[in-house]
């Protein structure tokens, strides 16, 4: 069984990777002040290389309960690929993006452009805490967006992503809820705003009605995205690993696990999350 901490380069990776990128940055700024652009050109392929492939980290996974209730499905599961957003940096190594799927959820058109976000089941759902814990973080002043599920869409988001990446990790995570469960930081984000019904200092259980599901942020349409963070704040976070915990998934109550990507499962609420939440899932 692996361990239950992760080794120390992918640690000091995650606290170097957007001061690297920040480096980068200033390197070829500094080209019109003479400065090489070769130095420029290879810190940024060097902070490119760690923002989104290099330093894994690789840990026994922490059991936790799902955030979410009903029939739902994952956009992005550490199940298929790793880093599953596409990157390490902001602590999202192993984040889940999850959206309801109860067979009204409009799929990906030409037409319209975009849907408001009432059009999805996601929207408004209640949105549950992991683990028991205490509240570290709520952002939940973000407005609601419309969708971005067409094509046309789809296409601009990497422009739009990268401008919100400007406003730091609130950017992109939308309104969020970060609880510190003992030794790790779960984040829920792209919540509703103003839904949040707990604030820093406060108290919470597993299963315990915390917020609900929006539009905020980095995200084509109404979801939940769960990750776990050893560092409270994502900016210099390392992401770790997760399970929820056996029963989460109707019909196979002796099973932990993650939903797959794009494979609609009700999810149920696992029957027991370990009282040390240090994880018993296997390699």
């Amino acid at each position: 069984m692996r361990s239950s901490a992760p080794s120390p380069l992918p640690v000091l990776l995650a606290r170097l990777r957007m001061p690297l990128m920040w480096l980068a940055m200033a390197a070829l700024l500094a080209g019109y002040l003479g400065l090489s652009w070769w130095v420029g050109g290879v810190l940024l392929l060097v902070a490119l290389a760690v923002h989104l492939r290099l330093g894994t980290p690789r840990c026994a996974p922490r059991v936790l309960a799902p955030p979410v209730r009903g029939r739902w499905m994952a956009l992005t599961s550490p199940v298929d690929s790793v880093p599953s957003q596409g990157t390490h940096a902001y602590g999202q190594t192993y984040a889940l993006g999850l959206v309801a799927e109860d067979g009204t959820r409009p799929d990906i058109a030409w037409r319209p452009l975009s849907r408001p976000p009432e059009d999805f089941p996601a929207f408004g759902a209640r949105v549950y805490a992991p683990a028991d814990g205490t509240v570290v973080r709520v952002h939940d002043r973000q407005r609601d967006h419309r969708s971005r599920n067409s094509w046309l869409w789809l296409f601009g988001t990497v422009v739009e992503n990268t401008l919100r990446e400007f406003r730091g990790p609130s950017g992109l995570m939308g309104n969020h809820v970060v609880i510190d469960i003992g030794g790790a930081h779960v984040l829920l984000g792209h919540l509703r705003r103003g839904s949040a019904a707990v604030a820093p200092g406060d108290r919470v259980v597993a299963g315990q009605p915390i917020a609900r599901c929006g539009s905020s942020g980095a995200c084509t349409e109404p979801q939940v995205r769960m990750q776990l963070m050893d560092l409270p704040h994502p900016l210099f976070a390392a992401g770790l690993p997760v399970v929820w915990g056996r029963g989460w998934k109707a019909g196979t109550p002796d099973s932990e696990g993650l939903p797959e990507t794009w494979r609609p499962v009700e999810v149920t609420g696992p029957y027991a999350v370990p009282a040390d939440q240090s994880g018993s899932a296997g390699d």
